[in-house]
């Protein structure tokens, strides 16, 4: 396995300046966001390191001489917006731009690019699933044809009242990752595999690692604390119980994990996703948050 990170938390560095920290603190990769340049509308989107709207030979030769510069390599590009936005000319733009993902990744010679499949939270599973049929056909040929894969990630994006009860994102669970297999048997689609989205979820993670084993293409490491306290107060209905820690300090059993990882052979990148607000108050808290990560993890990645 490769010990990496995601470049959100570094929002504010360059794509230089990324992979010049991934290299002096020894990380192997990264994993680069890829959004449209804008403002941001939640916290860690609206990052874009690789600027893919236009992206040239030209512009993958010069990101490649950067590479080569700072021995990083690239473990995936990443894209996470909602494909299934109500708004059918929202949709439209997002899976634009995830295409333009794609096809930035094959000029590189990424073989994964990491999204969501997206929800309308309004609607049930099965009202997304036809939507699903829908929007993400061209999307799915334009990765077969580039010879991507795509990760996707399995958080329930739901965070605050404006996305209860569905979130923003349908593919969150086991019976849900078999439906969507199952609707693209033979699309170049498989899992972003992050620990953190199923321990709040109740979710046994070894389990999830051993029965999709080889649908795991990427792995974000990231740890979630469950506050029982809270939990208490709300149930498992009400929201605020669980929060983003870093590997480690929350509920993640990595040994069990880890276990699991090297059971069903996966020998990929695993990236560091910071969203601790702990460590959030500054550039060196943040670069420490990496550090302290790393230093944990490679007890199980050496």
């Amino acid at each position: 396995m490769q010990l990496g990170f995601v470049s959100a938390i570094l929002a504010d560095q360059s794509l230089e300046q990324v992979l010049a920290f991934a290299a002096d603190e020894g990380f192997s990769c990264v994993e680069l966001m890829c959004w449209p340049p804008g403002r941001a509308d939640r916290r860690y989107a609206g990052v874009t390191h690789l600027d893919v709207t236009n992206f040239t030979d030209e512009a993958a030769a010069s990101v490649q001489d950067l590479l080569r510069i700072h021995r990083v390599n690239i473990s995936a590009l990443g894209y996470y917006p909602n494909p299934l936005d109500p708004d059918p000319a929202h949709r439209a733009h997002v899976c634009d731009h995830l295409i333009n993902v794609i096809r930035a990744a094959a000029k590189l010679g990424v073989g994964v690019v990491n999204t969501f499949i997206g929800r309308d939270p309004a609607g049930t599973v099965n009202a997304n699933f036809d939507l699903v049929k829908q929007v993400w056909p061209r999307v799915l040929d334009e990765a077969r044809e580039a010879g991507v894969r795509l990760g996707i990630e399995h958080c329930p994006m739901l965070f605050s009242e404006n996305e209860w009860p569905g979130g923003k994102n349908v593919a969150i669970s086991p019976a849900l990752w078999r439906r969507l297999f199952d609707t693209f048997p033979d699309a170049p689609l498989g899992l972003n595999f992050d620990p953190s989205h199923l321990i709040w979820q109740f979710i046994d993670c070894g389990r999830a690692v051993r029965e999709f084993g080889s649908r795991i293409v990427h792995v974000h490491a990231k740890d979630e604390r469950i506050d029982s306290a809270r939990l208490y107060d709300v149930g498992v209905l009400g929201l605020g119980w669980h929060v983003p820690k870093l590997p480690g300090l929350g509920d993640v059993k990595w040994g069990e994990f880890f276990a699991a990882l090297t059971d069903v052979g996966y020998t990929g990148p695993v990236c560091i996703e910071v969203e601790d607000r702990a460590y959030e108050g500054s550039l060196a808290e943040r670069q420490r948050a990496l550090r302290q990560s790393r230093k944990f993890l490679e007890q199980f990645i050496g």
